[in-house]
């Protein structure tokens, strides 16, 4: 963990001096006494010698996380509640009042990770010691001392979400008007649509709304640094590889390894969709050999690929395992959906959502308003206060995207007990992860039992198309998971300049997903502002690494459960024992370094890829098997 510069150390202690090597002594006579020099233990400034602060107590540590956890709590609960109000009603009013919110939060919580820093080395219990360690890392968005430029920084944090949250695309003269399209819009075109042409249509419009981002963008990195640098680290993204309970530079080692694992995998897989792909829209437009353009992945990001499924179905006689039209059938509404999701929670034996989690969250996209429908989950007062916010559609991928979201719903009941500091995940990981363990558990013979699926078939040639359709979404993901980040580690260390955003962007997409921009593109484009989390601040290695702990997860949840045969065809819906060894792990929040979390869970200390190609072993099989006359990578 990086430490401050001891001028910063000594603000506000000048008054708490130490003076050492006072102890009995000889008695001297009067004019040696006068001569005596006390010794007093120094440190250096640039000022010259000054006496040391005293070293603060253990009650004065306890006392302190004390007082930090109720500030904190009363900071974060307005910020949340500002936050929630504008994201399901988008408004200059509400956005003002989400900057002036989170102005307050920045001032607070970068004076407080200051402060404790005094407590470096301080003897206390291991709750008050976990505390000041998270709260040095409690922040992704740190921000100046200068309170100019703090609040500069939050109205920009607030303008950049909210030009994504509002953006259009297409002719919007009139913007009620057809042709004024909004991101559902061109979501909708890139995941149905089969005609070249107007997937590169959306794919281009939906990127016109970026480019009057990248100024205020490029803004927001330099005053977050100048944050960042103020509470002793060298840039954002340093801040932000240092909350894994390991270094930075073991952080992004971790991160490298756990990529090597599923690297080939990954590599079979866009082998087999670049050659089916090539089948479609034939090789002038997707080539043999090379990167495939990112408009064709079914994807307006090329993040994940289940929308190309129907292209590459290895046994179209087989049963559907698509629940959507099962979902109609049994006249499924937003709400039924959430329950439904809700139930297998509830199966394992923990307790059933707060009646107000029904009252407050937001299912439906309303008409009379804009409103940020990207899915997410919120404990709005760190108090059971849960909520999610989802313009749900009656479709498959929403029925898992919302056990997703419950996921984090859990975590949240399950810690809201906690000094506030706790209640996160592990690591971030661990969160995105939990809801996604519990989607694994849908499987066919689940939906089958839900009434959702017409027939189950046991034929291994099913199970090759099951595993086709989760691959296109899990392993698809791997590479942008990882690049979103390491492109932004880059902008704030300043590797890569503010001339060179989107061509480095580009280049991390070319090396690490094999993915192509349709057009040419230049630094007249902003094409990481398209992508929500960019101006939103989100961290991303969590969803890569939720990618592969859910396996993880699963297999020891299996285990516990007693499942027997492939992994792929466990569910744990129904088992306590799952439930109760979930419960553990959930029940601990950040309180332990992650290892310890993990060990609760899984009996290991080390993340690990290895249940995943597990799981997908039966895919692997076959993606050999089609690309054995085929030359893979890019």
């Amino acid at each position: 963990m990086p430490r401050l510069a001891s001028p910063l150390v000594l603000a506000g202690l000048a008054s708490s001096l130490l003076v050492v090597g006072c102890g009995p002594k000889k008695r001297a006579e009067p004019e040696a006494e006068a001569k005596q020099e006390v010794e007093v233990e120094v440190v250096e400034t640039k000022d010259g010698a000054i006496p040391a602060p005293a070293k603060p107590s253990t009650e004065e540590a306890v006392a302190f996380v004390k007082e930090v956890d109720a500030k904190l709590r009363e900071l974060w609960t307005a910020e949340s509640k500002a936050a929630w109000t504008h994201a399901t009603d988008i408004t200059d009013e509400h956005a003002a009042a989400v900057a002036a919110a989170s102005e307050q939060s920045m001032a607070y919580i970068g004076q407080a990770i200051k402060d404790a820093r005094k407590f470096d080395g301080v003897e206390a219990d291991p709750d008050t010691l976990r505390q000041l360690h998270l709260l040095k890392v409690a922040t992704t968005l740190p921000a100046p001392t200068d309170p100019a430029k703090r609040k500069e920084l939050a109205e920009t944090a607030t303008k950049l979400d909210s030009m994504y949250g509002t953006g259009k695309w297409g002719d919007c003269t009139d913007p009620e008007s057809d042709a004024c399209k909004n991101m559902g819009d061109a979501m909708e075109i890139i995941s149905t649509s089969d005609d070249y042409d107007e997937l590169l249509t959306a794919w281009e419009g939906w990127r016109t709304i970026s480019p009057p981002m990248r100024p205020l963008y490029q803004r927001f990195v330099e005053l977050g640094n100048e944050g960042a640098r103020d509470i002793g680290y060298r840039d954002v993204g340093e801040l932000w590889r240092s909350g894994y309970d390991m270094s930075p530079a073991e952080f992004e080692a971790e991160m490298e390894r756990l990529w090597q694992q599923v690297k080939p995998l990954y590599t079979q897989l866009h082998c087999h969709a670049r050659a089916k792909l090539g089948e479609k829209f034939g090789v002038d437009k997707v080539p043999a050999e090379g990167m495939i353009p990112a408009h064709l992945l079914g994807n307006l990001w090329a993040q994940e690929w289940p929308n190309i499924y129907d292209d590459m179905i290895p046994y179209p006689d087989q049963p559907s395992i698509d629940v959507t039209k099962g979902l109609e059938q049994a006249k499924y509404d937003e709400l039924k959906m959430v329950k439904t999701a809700e139930g297998f929670f509830t199966s394992l034996g923990l307790d059933p959502l707060p009646e107000t989690f029904w009252q407050r969250s937001l299912f439906v996209k309303p008409d009379d308003r804009e409103v940020q429908c990207h899915a997410s989950a919120w404990d709005v007062g760190y108090n059971n206060d849960l909520r999610i916010k989802m313009c749900i559609k009656i479709d498959m991928e929403d029925f898992v995207t919302i056990h997703h979201e419950l996921g984090h719903n859990y975590y949240y009941m399950n810690y809201y007990t906690k000094p506030v500091l706790f209640q996160s995940g592990a690591h971030d990981g661990f969160h995105e992860g939990i809801g996604d363990t519990l989607a694994l558990s849908v499987t066919p013979a689940y939906l089958n039992n839900m009434g959702l699926l017409s027939e189950v078939s046991e034929d291994p040639k099913a199970v090759i198309n099951k595993q086709l359709a989760d691959g296109l979404e899990k392993i698809a993901f791997l590479p942008f998971g990882l690049l979103i980040d390491r492109w932004r580690w880059g902008v704030f260390s300043g590797e890569i300049k503010p001339d060179e955003y989107n061509a480095a962007w580009w280049k991390l997409r070319n090396e690490y997903q094999g993915v192509a921009a349709p057009v040419e593109r230049s630094e007249a484009n902003f094409d990481p502002g398209a992508k929500y989390h960019i101006p939103a601040n989100t961290p991303y290695s969590r969803y890569f690494l939720a990618r592969i702990l859910q396996f993880q997860f699963h297999k020891a949840l299996c285990d516990a459960a007693g499942h027997e045969g492939p992994l792929h065809t466990c569910s744990i819906y129904g088992s306590e024992e799952a439930g109760k060894k979930l419960h553990a792990m959930l029940a601990m929040g950040a309180s332990k370094p992650w290892p310890d979390a993990l060990e609760v869970v899984a009996g290991t200390r080390k993340m690990d890829a290895g249940p995943m190609l597990e799981y997908f072993e039966p895919l692997q099989g076959y993606l050999s098997e089609q690309n054995q006359d085929r030359r893979c990578g890019w």
